[in-house]
């Protein structure tokens, strides 16, 4: 049994370390074609990283795609690919810093407010595809990919100053107006300016309240199964549709929080320049991680830092899209070595077997013979 494990640890392990080399050995191959010196873009993002200003936008970006990511691993563990974090969490945002700004309570009712409306938001535009996919049987690859380009034509429309928005004098952004100091989460001051986001710190403990309730909870042991097998949860008496959809909402309320980082720790408003595409990073983030909340956080930290190191690469004479293609050939690779471990264990498994099945059969022989 415990070599069983072992070869489990080893198997689990072998899939990330092998994206990973095998990741920086591609961006090392690309950049080298394209006639750029593949190793001094590599050796200045980490001299970036050395600094302390580039560390708290690392540590700030960390706590938003963990959240992403999360959403995502929740989905999965449920059998089911939420493409859609990103409208959900884009979404969900604005609407918020909308009521964010609208009224004006006593700190901790502020807060819980925009909080709460961040979640029922984002669990309201994935339960859609939740009960598309329980009542209808509809993908839900399909349908979160087109919820997330109605959610980006929907935020536009809301944007314009006749609707939601509001226009600066002097500028072109519009923006949902500013949220009052009571609706603003608490930073962690380091001195000089920098601040880590206090929901940053939520946004890992929720990593710990995923663990718990996977693996620790009737609801996370019924996820888990009604994901490897719906029709063995069925025969369980698991309700599988209930669950597709419950989980659905469970991944788009944790979506709606991924803003809240930078929405109630440094923006404190929605404007055209809230980030996009943090829902597709959280895709890569969660595979990475193989859906645990561990694996999950040193992805995110990855990711992360790839982001904001590569981000002054152009002062260099590099390109900063570096950093792009880094994470693309990530994506790739992950599919890649994933589907190779996977295969490698299916071999392992079987060879297993059969030396069991040929030491059993062996004894049985001996015991023949004394007879």
């Amino acid at each position: 049994m415990k070599k069983f494990d072992k070869d489990r640890l080893l198997l689990g392990l072998a899939g990330p370390v092998l994206a990973l080399v095998s990741a920086f050995l591609l961006t090392v191959i690309v950049l080298a074609a394209t006639g750029i010196d593949p190793i001094e873009p590599l050796r200045l993002m980490v001299e970036n990283a050395a600094y302390e200003d580039v560390q708290v936008l690392i540590v700030n970006q960390a706590g938003t795609y963990y959240l992403a990511a999360l959403a995502v691993a929740i989905g999965f563990r449920m059998n089911l690919f939420n493409i859609g974090v990103d409208g959900q969490y884009r979404l969900a945002a604005m609407l918020s810093a909308v009521v964010g700004a609208a009224v004006t309570l006593p700190g901790p009712l502020h807060l819980l407010l925009i909080i709460f409306v961040a979640m029922l938001v984002g669990a309201f535009w994935s339960g859609i595809a939740g009960v598309l996919k329980a009542k209808r049987g509809v993908s839900e690859v399909v349908s979160t990919i087109m919820l997330n380009a109605i959610a980006t034509s929907l935020i536009a429309w809301m944007m314009l100053p006749k609707n939601l928005g509001v226009q600066l004098e002097g500028s072109n952004d519009l923006t949902t107006g500013d949220i009052a100091e009571s609706g603003w989460f608490p930073a962690v001051s380091l001195g000089d300016g920098l601040e880590i986001y206090g929901f940053t710190f939520v946004a890992f403990a929720l990593g710990v309240v995923y663990w718990f309730v996977l693996n620790r909870t009737r609801f996370g042991f019924d996820l888990r199964a009604t994901g490897a097998s719906e029709s063995a949860a069925q025969a369980s008496g698991v309700d599988a549709k209930k669950m597709i959809i419950t989980s659905m909402l469970i991944s788009g309320a944790v979506a709606g929080l991924a803003g809240m980082p930078q929405l109630l720790g440094e923006t404190h408003t929605y404007n055209l320049a809230f980030p996009v595409g943090v829902g597709f990073t959280g895709i890569t983030i969660a595979l990475l991680g193989r859906n645990s909340p561990v694996g999950i956080l040193f992805a995110a930290f990855l990711m992360a830092f790839i982001d904001k190191a590569s981000a002054s690469l152009d002062q260099a004479g590099y390109a900063k899209e570096i950093g792009t293609i880094m994470k693309g050939l990530i994506v790739i690779a992950v599919v890649v070595s994933y589907e190779l471990v996977r295969r490698y264990g299916i071999r392992r498994q079987q060879q297993k077997v059969g030396e069991e099945l040929a030491a059993g059969h062996a004894i049985k022989t001996d015991k023949e013979v004394a007879a």
